[in-house]
């Protein structure tokens, strides 16, 4: 017997219309001993928000509003990653030290003018975290003075990818507490002994 197929109805896509994001389902509430990636923001189960550099810190204002992160990827044309900014960034001392320099109006700042540059990065290494629990990351967020911690692994070649993310205001709403991290590290070398320990 032959399968009769069907025409389906088709319309117009509708201006503004646009399209599902799976959300990573991390747990609710966690412990400072449950393991650390519980409150890792993974990237290979939900999508990295990214600008380019000449968008305008009211542009990056919107985005991380309409997508619900703190924290965008700087990217150039090759999708490699230039820096990070955050919203702490966009809404604290940078701008107007910015503006005390160089003069000009908040609009007319671009990303590039105040976020952190790759340079600047540190990162955590996936297997360090992979054996590192909650109350690992928190101390070495401390430890770090930051906010955010970049997570990553290696690609076949043996290059760097970011896979994650850790960030203190996700892990305070896990944790049910708030982390101050205004302790700067050293060297981050210090902090990775922690996580190696």
């Amino acid at each position: 017997m032959l399968r009769q197929y069907h025409t389906l109805a088709h319309q117009a896509l509708e201006p503004g219309a646009s399209f599902h994001r799976p959300p990573q389902r991390l747990p609710e509430h966690v412990g400072l001993n449950n393991p650390a990636r519980d409150v890792m923001t993974d990237f290979l189960q939900v999508a990295a928000i990214s600008m380019g550099p000449c968008a305008t810190l009211v542009e990056a204002e919107r985005q991380m509003i309409a997508s619900g992160v703190r924290l965008l990827f700087v990217i150039d044309h090759n999708n490699a990653i230039l820096g990070i900014v955050t919203l702490n960034d966009l809404q604290g001392e940078r701008p107007m030290k910015y503006l005390q320099e160089v003069g000009g109006r908040y609009e007319d700042i671009f990303v590039r003018d105040i976020m952190t540059p790759q340079s600047r990065l540190d990162v955590l290494d996936m297997e360090d975290v992979s054996r590192a629990n909650v109350g690992d990351i928190v101390k070495t967020l401390k430890r770090m003075g930051r906010q955010h911690a970049l997570v990553v692994d290696h690609d076949p070649e043996g290059r760097q990818k970011v896979r994650g993310l850790f960030s203190t205001t996700q892990i305070s709403r896990q944790l049910g507490i708030d982390i101050e991290t205004s302790e700067v590290a050293n060297a981050f070398a210090e902090v990775g002994a922690v996580l190696a320990s």
